[in-house]
């Protein structure tokens, strides 16, 4: 086998061998199972149905719905609705994480092989497949949106550790990011500055030739460039937070002061998924060390009087990194947590690990670096190490699916005429309170006054778009869905302006007698519109400054033949 195709082979192979026990005894249901997998089949639905970026949910908060396609970021979503409507479902979830694991380790190849032997990139490629944390973000919460996000931090990190910074390197791993989602997206962004200020002092201390203005510019635009892609997305997102209960996020046991390692709280429940989440960031954590310091070893051994050379430049911001990484998963780093901006909507201060993976896999390709190693070897390793990180991993972390919580149940219920799902605290809307909202309320009823419950015999359903009544004395009417900004109630034509409050959030309006013709329709606020045109522009100068870099790298003559990796 040629050696360019080796990893084309057995990186999808790795993946397979860290989802095989899924595939042989089924998903894993774990923490986030049930959330994800009701925005799969909401969005396919949508999908299906034309609607090609929906914006709400309808069957959460007991079919009344809520914005949380316009809070949630779509890369995770799109594909586990595109699986779901090209494969039966019941194979979506193990596809998704072969698919996300797969493209992990392409991502943390391509990042090493910048800087290492194709060998060595190959096994830490394997290792960041199934290292523990990623195997325990993928089996235990099962927390898709992170899990796809793991295919992006290696390029993140490869764009600014590279000789060249690129704006366009820079900016597609950002906006990747933000799509995938937003906690790993913060993540990424404070990783990318501490990288990039640490790599500008040592440039200073060193007198070193890089050219530090240029350095500075390429960072932050292209980290600009890369919000800016995403814009679509962030711009709803960051502006509509006033019109829900965002903070419910935050709530103490969810917060970062109840979520340093170990710590202890009144729940059992809480402490006994911290103490996991702990034991894993600890092994990962001393597993890095060790990396880093074989690294640092094997480079002192290979160069002993060029300490100074590229692979040194690579450890010394990674170690600083993984340091920076240890501080804040502990009460000593409080302050940062409480006035970095956005960084106490992380809610667990161990979902940094996600960043160290990377560094861990990317520390143990320096490290062998210096071997010589043959492709055969390569390969016995990389699947040797899948399977020492995978048979533990799955035994540990695994969830038990009951039968209400399988996939072909939940799917069942989700098409029948049923009460919906829970709502998402975070997505209620601020003038709606969930204790207040009844579980089988119908798509609408009339009534006198607009407190009024639904009568009990009536079946559950969501809203309709379209109604038509005659009335022969005034009514109101209450329809089973969530008021918001982005909703337009018209009747005969006309839009109807003032809704009536109700404690449960619910849309409830005046009809006069006679003939009404009620259509509800969800309209582009004008954030979302200048999101997406933000982003349509920053594609297109994307796409100029990519052309522009691959025509300088053609047509400029090479000065000197490139430095052979070892």
């Amino acid at each position: 086998m040629r050696r360019y195709r080796l990893p084309i082979v057995l990186i999808p192979i790795a993946a397979f061998l860290a989802i095989h026990p899924l595939i042989v005894h089924g998903c894993s249901c774990g923490h986030d199972f049930d959330f994800h997998i009701i925005s799969w089949f909401e969005a396919a639905r949508q999908l299906a149905q034309g609607a090609l970026h929906p914006h709400w949910a309808y069957t959460p908060a007991w079919n009344a719905g809520e914005p949380r396609f316009i809070f949630y970021p779509p890369l995770s979503w799109t594909l586990g609705a595109l699986l779901g409507l090209l494969l039966p479902w019941t194979w979506t979830p193990v596809v998704y994480t072969g698919l996300a694991l797969t493209a992990a380790g392409f991502a943390l190849y391509c990042s090493a092989r910048s800087f290492v032997s194709p060998n060595a990139a190959l096994i830490a490629a394997a290792i960041y497949i199934a290292n523990p944390y990623t195997l325990y973000t993928a089996l235990e919460r099962t927390a898709y949106a992170e899990l796809l996000a793991a295919a992006w931090i290696p390029l993140l990190l490869r764009a600014i550790l590279r000789e060249q910074v690129t704006i366009p390197g820079i900016a597609i791993p950002v906006a990747l990011l933000w799509l995938t989602n937003a906690p790993a997206a913060v993540m990424g962004c404070y990783a990318l500055a501490l990288i990039a200020l640490v790599r500008l002092a040592l440039s200073l201390r060193a007198n070193s030739t890089l050219p530090r203005l240029r350095f500075a510019l390429n960072t932050t635009a292209g980290t600009l460039l890369g919000l800016c892609l995403a814009a679509f997305y962030i711009i709803p997102a960051a502006y509509e937070r006033r019109f829900v209960q965002i903070d419910m996020a935050v709530l103490p046991g969810m917060d970062i002061a109840s979520n340093f390692l170990f710590h202890h709280t009144a729940d059992p429940d809480h402490d006994h998924v911290l103490r996991i989440a702990s034991i894993v960031s600890l092994i990962v954590l001393a597993l890095t060390a060790i990396a880093l310091a074989a690294a640092r070893i094997a480079d002192k051994r290979k160069t002993p009087s060029h300490h100074e050379d590229r692979t040194t430049h690579l450890l010394l911001p990674l170690a600083i990194l993984a340091t920076v990484i240890a501080l804040m998963l502990t009460p000593l780093s409080a302050p940062l947590w409480n006035h970095l901006p956005q960084l106490g909507f992380l809610q667990f201060p161990w979902r940094l690990v996600a960043i160290l993976a990377a560094v861990f896999a990317l520390a143990v390709a320096i490290a062998l670096a210096h071997f010589p190693l043959k492709s055969a070897n390569a390969v016995s390793v990389a699947v040797i190490a899948t399977l020492l990180f995978t048979i533990p991993a799955y035994r540990a972390f695994n969830q038990r699916c009951y039968p209400e919580d399988t996939l072909p149940e939940r799917l069942a219920i989700f098409h029948s005429t049923n009460p919906g799902t829970d709502p998402t605290d975070e997505y209620t809307p601020i003038t709606a309170d969930n204790d207040a909202l009844a579980q089988t309320n119908p798509g609408y009823w009339l009534t006198a006054a607009p407190g009024a419950l639904a009568p009990k015999d009536a079946a559950p359903a969501p809203a309709p778009q379209h109604i038509d009544l005659t009335l022969t004395t005034p009514q109101i009417l209450i329809l089973n869905l969530r008021d918001y900004p982005a909703w337009r109630i018209t009747r005969n034509g006309s839009v109807i302006a003032t809704h009536l409050h109700r404690s449960d959030g619910l849309i409830a309006f005046h009809l006069p007698a006679g003939a009404s013709h009620i259509d509800v329709a969800w309209m582009t606020l004008p954030d979302q519109s200048i999101g997406y045109t933000v982003s349509a522009l920053a594609a297109i100068l994307l796409l100029i400054l990519s052309l522009r870099s691959r025509k300088h790298f053609i047509t400029t003559p090479i000065s000197q033949p490139a430095t052979p990796h070892r």
